[in-house]
């Protein structure tokens, strides 16, 4: 099975992708509506380097919120500017960049030229100068504020183009520039993170953005953290050096894909391009990604008691030939009248399905308490406890324990605290949309009997951002953190 890493007879510095498939393969022939799902692991690595393009790889656009909400707390908008110097420091020389001031329009408040300035140390400094002078005042309109990257961005020969979003507030001009509108138009053309500062951000409106534009949402409790965040978010951005990785999956007559998503490290929604099984993935470094692929077959007339190719899956680097690509893999189906094997689920399969009734109980919660209804929002915070007790994701127990006294995790038992506010649970729904890397890859698509997928696997903590990471991992899949090399 191809897992990317490099072999002693290989050269130095040579980009690697490998992919892995895991699933489990039986499916009842009386299901009503039989469906076959599998994650597909992807890894790039050896990415180091320019990636032979000759130029600039990154093109980066700073979009900062300066509504009238910005100047109270005075921290906030300080830290916003800080946030934003600290990023542009972090720019290597040649980086195309420009800094958007956002609130109900969107303008550029540097450079003041027509076109992105490249970075130097005299345009760094006057970038600077020109975020620290930037005053806030009036709405909120995040269409207009993407739209106006998006027209900056296609100007640009840099292959990777990215947007760091900073808002404190709710979308409340969508009638100026409608966000959907905008996300339709700036699918595929950039990457967007978005963070959240301050108390009145939507942590759904910003996931909405994110898995639109390959990115992730995240947010910070304290202001004066933000400036520090973006530098660790600069620090992996610039690691990115391959602007692309396609994943093409060719059913079989007779079997439909039904989506391919992104589960980890984000959720992230890809499209079939122009109805083909081509998805186009952006902004690889030295990382593990993780999809989620859905499959339906008729099993009509179809042989049972034996292994069949349901489709298969390759992963592709548009042009650059020099990338080691690993072997297509097949999804298989094995049709079976055994309910006993057909009622098992793959261990990777439930983790991620698993992620995702955590943050439908969050979101849930974060409703019921809008609503004033305590005892539901209690309820469905009880219920993301015994979710997260059963992956053994302690982080998002931690996190539980901001809103509710836990009395048992196991059982879903919590209390409501007092003191707990609407903000509360929009952090918790940024962080619970960041998904762990889930169990160890097991036999891949050939998975068989029961128990033939391990649910674990030896584990190492990552000393950055504590994440947990395959005990063989050279780097932490969540943030990018290199491991030192164990024997």
């Amino acid at each position: 099975m191809e897992t990317g890493t490099r072999g002693a007879g290989e050269a130095a510095g040579q980009v690697i992708a490998g992919l892995e498939i895991d699933q489990w393969k039986y499916l009842s022939r009386e299901a009503g509506d039989p469906r076959m799902h599998a994650i597909l692991s992807v890894r790039v690595d050896g990415t180091g380097g320019d990636g032979g393009t000759g130029g600039p790889l990154l093109a980066q656009v700073l979009a900062v919120d300066c509504s009238s909400s910005m100047t109270w707390p005075v921290e906030k908008l300080h830290a916003a500017q800080e946030a934003a110097v600290a990023a542009i420091r972090k720019l290597p020389d040649g980086t195309p960049f420009a800094v958007v001031r956002g609130n109900e329009q969107a303008a550029v408040v540097y450079p003041d030229t027509p076109r992105m300035a490249r970075a130097t140390a005299r345009t760094r400094a006057r970038a600077e100068r020109a975020v620290r002078e930037m005053v806030a005042g009036g709405g909120t309109c995040i269409g207009a504020w993407l739209d106006l990257s998006r027209r900056l961005l296609a100007e640009q020969d840099a292959p990777i183009g990215h947007v760091l979003l900073l808002t404190d507030g709710k979308n409340q001009h969508d009638e100026h520039m409608p966000l959907a509108r905008v996300l339709e138009e700036c699918a595929g053309r950039f990457v967007c993170d978005a963070w959240g500062i301050g108390d009145g951000w939507d942590g759904r409106e910003l996931l909405r953005i994110t898995r639109r534009l390959h990115g992730s949402a995240s947010s910070v409790r304290e202001e004066a953290a933000l400036p520090a965040e973006y530098e660790q978010l600069m620090n992996r951005l610039l690691t990115k050096t391959v602007p692309e990785l396609v994943i093409s999956v060719t059913p079989m007559p007779g079997c439909t894909v039904r989506y391919l998503k992104q589960v980890f490290p984000a959720e992230v929604e890809l499209s079939a391009e122009d109805g083909t099984g081509r998805f186009v993935t952006r902004a690889w470094g030295d990382e593990t990604r993780r999809y989620q692929l859905c499959l339906t077959a008729d099993p009509s007339g179809r042989p049972h008691r034996e292994d069949l190719q349901l489709a298969v899956v390759a992963v592709d680097v548009p042009g650059d030939d020099a990338v080691r690509l690993p072997p297509p893999r097949p999804c298989l189906v094995h049709w079976t009248d055994d309910p006993a094997l057909s009622r098992h689920t793959d261990a990777q399969v439930e983790h991620f399905e698993q992620h995702q009734r955590l943050g439908e109980a969050v979101a849930a919660a974060a409703d019921a308490h809008r609503r004033g209804q305590l005892d539901l929002a209690e309820h469905q915070l009880g219920r993301a406890a015994r979710l997260a007790h059963a992956m053994g994701v302690d982080e998002q127990l931690d996190r539980l324990a901001r809103l509710v006294r836990i009395e048992d995790a196991e059982g879903g038992r919590v209390v409501l605290l007092p003191d707990v506010k609407a903000i509360d649970f929009q952090h918790l729904i940024t962080a619970f949309s960041h998904s762990t890397y889930g169990p160890a890859s097991g036999t891949g698509s050939g998975s068989g009997a029961a128990g033939a997928v391990p649910r674990g696997g030896a584990t190492v903590r990552c000393p950055v951002c504590e994440a947990g990471a395959p005990a063989a991992a050279r780097f932490c899949p969540s943030c990018g953190h290199p491991f030192e090399a164990r024997p």
